[in-house]
C-alpha cells in the first residue's frame, strides 16, 4: 500500500471527498502566459505540469471521487481583450473534452476573460449553455479591478439569473511587489487578497443583490474568520450601510478547505461561520501530489466534526448540496 494513501479514522472504506478547488494547466496557457512575460506566475518558481492522467492517480490515492477542475491565478487575461476571449474559448474546451472523457471523475468551472465585461458575458453563457461547465471561475481582482466593481454589474445580473455557481479564486493584489516582500504570494497574499474582495462584495451590496449565486471562496476563506468582526464594526460605526450583518453575508457563501486545514484554520473558520456551507478542496496541482496527500492525512488524522462523523463525510454532504446531488459518487474509475 502507497504510504501516501489515507483513511478516514473509522475502519471500513473512507468516504470520497469531492475537490472543489482543483486545478488545470495547457501548454497553450502556459505557453501564452510565458509569452506574456509571467514565467513565474505569482512569484512562484514556474508553472506545474498536470495531466488526466497524474490527476485520476492523485484521486486514487487520496480517495478522492471527483475533482472539479479550474484554470488558477493568474487567470487567462494578459492584456488583451480578444486574445483573452480565445484563450479562455481554449481552455474551457480542453477542460470539457477532459471532464467528457471522465464524467464520473471530472467537472469543470469555466474560465471567463475579465475584466472584458461582454467577452466574459459571452463566454460564461457559451460555457454553461454548451459545454455544459459546473460553474465559472473568476480571480479575487482583474488588473486591479475588484469583484463589487460596478464594472462586474451585469456580469453578476446574469449569473444570478441563472442560479451559476462562482467560484473566486485568490490572484495578487495590485503593486503585489510593494508588499510580497518577495516571497511566493499564495502564502499571504492570496489570503489577505479573498478577503479584500469579499469585503469589495459586502460593502458595494453586491451579496445582496445576487441571493442566486453559489459564491465559493477559497482556504476556508483565507484571513475573513478574523476580520469578520472588525468588517461589522466598520460597517455599523464608519462605513454605514443597511442590509444583513457582514458575519451573516459572509456565512451564507461557500468555502473549501485548500491549503492547511488543520491544527488551526477550520476550527477559526468553523467559530465564525459553522460548517454547513465547508467544501474539501486539494489546489493540485499547484499543490504537489505529495502535498495534497499531506494535507488530506491531516484531515483525516483531525479532530473530526463535534456533530459526529468525519470531515470527508460533512464536506461530501455539503457538496452534494451545492451541486444539488451532483457532488458526485461515481465509481467507475476508482
Amino acid at each position: 500500500m502507497s504510504p501516501h494513501r489515507t483513511h478516514a479514522p473509522d475502519a471500513g472504506a473512507p468516504t470520497g471527498l469531492v475537490d472543489v478547488h482543483a486545478h488545470f494547466v495547457t501548454d497553450r496557457y502556459v505557453a501564452e502566459a510565458r509569452a506574456a512575460g509571467v514565467a513565474h506566475p505569482d512569484g512562484m518558481p514556474g508553472w506545474p505540469d498536470w495531466s488526466p492522467e497524474s490527476h485520476l492517480d492523485l484521486m486514487r490515492r487520496g480517495d478522492i471521487t471527483k475533482s472539479y477542475l479550474s484554470i488558477s491565478s493568474p487567470g487567462v487575461h494578459f492584456g488583451d481583450d480578444t486574445a483573452a476571449r480565445a484563450l479562455a474559448r481554449d481552455v474551457n474546451e480542453y477542460g470539457a473534452r477532459v471532464r467528457d472523457a471522465h464524467p464520473e471523475r471530472f467537472g469543470l468551472f469555466a474560465s471567463l476573460p475579465l475584466p472584458d465585461v461582454e467577452g466574459a458575458l459571452a463566454e460564461a453563457a457559451y460555457a454553461l449553455d454548451v459545454l455544459g461547465a459546473d460553474g465559472v471561475a473568476v480571480e479575487s481582482n482583474h488588473h486591479g479591478v475588484y469583484l463589487g466593481d460596478a464594472r462586474f454589474a451585469p456580469l453578476w445580473e446574469e449569473l444570478n439569473r441563472r442560479g451559476a455557481l462562482v467560484f473566486v479564486h485568490p490572484t495578487s493584489p495590485p503593486h503585489a511587489d510593494a508588499v510580497d516582500l518577495g516571497r511566493p504570494r499564495p502564502m499571504l497574499e492570496f489570503l489577505f487578497d479573498t478577503a479584500r474582495t469579499a469585503s469589495d462584495l459586502v460593502f458595494h451590496g453586491v451579496l445582496t443583490r445576487t441571493p442566486d449565486i453559489r459564491w465559493v471562496l477559497t482556504h476556508g476563506g483565507g484571513a475573513l474568520p478574523l476580520l469578520a468582526d472588525r468588517m461589522d464594526l466598520f460597517r455599523k460605526g464608519v462605513i454605514g450601510g443597511e442590509g444583513p450583518d457582514v458575519v451573516e453575508q459572509l456565512g451564507a457563501l461557500w468555502y473549501d478547505m485548500a491549503g492547511t486545514p488543520f491544527p488551526r484554520q477550520i476550527p477559526a473558520f468553523a467559530a465564525a461561520f459553522g460548517t454547513e456551507r465547508l467544501l474539501y478542496g486539494s489546489d493540485y496541482c499547484w499543490t504537489p501530489a505529495s502535498g495534497a496527500l499531506d494535507q488530506i492525512t491531516s484531515v483525516d488524522g483531525a479532530a473530526q466534526p463535534s456533530g459526529g462523523g468525519t470531515w470527508r463525510e460533512l464536506t461530501s454532504r455539503n457538496a452534494a448540496k451545492l451541486f444539488g446531488g451532483g457532488g458526485g459518487d461515481g465509481a467507475e474509475e476508482r
